[in-house]
């Protein structure tokens, strides 16, 4: 290892102001990094300089240490050693051209949404290759929740990058007694527990809404980590990815709590309201939405039955009702389960 590779990363630069993004840069300032956070939205800015709190995202919580915020790309990326990107997956591509020009080769960007590009089909790894071909793409990924997060509440995760000694250093960079980063080298496996666990959410939320109980509740969790396995081996990731902290662990969480924006999107299916409804302007984003056909199309791609995600998709495009859809999943033909 050069000394270049084995140098702590000191300065960090977050881009996003919502939840995430605020207890992800709370996460770099507890662990001593010197952190700047970008936000669009000049209100959040002003709360988090001068009230040093963030109401809107993360109520009830006081930013501690303070956080240096603002809406100045380059004023956030002045300097940064590394880049956690904290904005909507379906904007990754636009935010990676807008990084391109700003960072030295081989910065790391982490990326820190769960989702697959929609228009392209490509994992946000892929994506930020394309746009932004001299930065060093990482993922972080993980049973979390934000509010969890920001209050200091023990949280473990994963880092990925290709490059294990520069996952090594942003996992020493993030690393606190409250926050616990793991290392790791497979990006695709970080990635696909992350984006399916969202569809498969969604599923699981309906099923809740429906008041069928815990044990249809876990019967469908459990089906929903097969076919999050199947699609991931097909698509080179490890099975001892898919089965950690990345993949079974954030699926055991997003499938079991409504705290879980995919998970209460479901349920309010399940309890009747329409997918129009849900998705309408000002409604919170469940990521899981863009990413459920893109999966069943990667599924078909790759010759790989995902009949849980199939039924999400077909429910959020109304080619089935949601009754049909769980009624269908939970009255499948019988064999072996193995």
């Amino acid at each position: 290892m050069t000394p270049a590779e084995d140098r702590s990363i000191e300065r960090i630069a977050v881009l996003g102001g919502g939840a995430w993004g605020t207890a992800l840069a709370l996460v770099a300032a507890r662990a001593g990094r010197e952190v700047r956070l970008w936000a669009r939205d000049a209100d959040t800015v002003r709360k988090l300089n001068e009230d040093h709190a963030n109401p809107r995202y993360l109520p009830g919580i006081t930013i501690d240490p303070p956080l240096f915020a603002t809406t100045d790309l380059d004023t956030a990326l002045e300097g940064a050693e590394a880049v956690l990107l904290v904005t909507p997956a379906q904007t990754t591509r636009a935010m990676a051209e807008a990084l391109a020009p700003r960072l030295a080769p081989g910065t790391p960007v982490i990326l820190c949404a769960k989702g697959i590009e929609r228009d392209t089909g490509l994992l946000l790894g892929d994506v930020l290759r394309e746009a932004a071909p001299g930065v060093m793409p990482a993922v972080l990924s993980g049973p979390s929740f934000a509010g969890d997060v920001a209050r200091g509440l023990p949280t473990a995760v994963t880092i990925a990058a290709t490059d294990g000694a520069v996952a090594d250093r942003l996992s020493a960079a993030l690393a606190s007694p409250q926050f616990r980063p793991y290392a790791a080298t497979d990006l695709i496996g970080v990635q696909i527990g992350g984006a399916l666990k969202n569809v498969l959410a969604i599923a699981c939320g309906a099923v809740a809404g429906k008041k069928w109980g815990a044990s249809a509740l876990a019967a469908l969790t459990a089906r929903g980590f097969a076919e999050l396995t199947r699609l991931g081996l097909a698509l080179g990731a490890s099975r001892e990815t898919l089965a950690g902290l990345s993949g079974l662990g954030d699926l055991v969480l997003t499938c079991g709590s409504a705290q879980s924006r995919n998970f209460a999107f479901g349920q309010a299916l399940g309890e009747g309201a329409s997918v129009a409804a849900l998705m309408a302007e000002g409604q919170k984003l469940a990521e899981g939405v863009h990413s459920a056909a893109v999966a069943e199309t990667l599924a078909a791609r790759h010759g790989v039955e995902l009949p849980i995600c199939r039924a999400v998709s077909a429910v959020l495009e109304s080619r089935l009702s949601i009754d049909d859809a769980l009624t269908t999943l939970m009255t499948r033909p019988l064999k072996r389960e193995a």
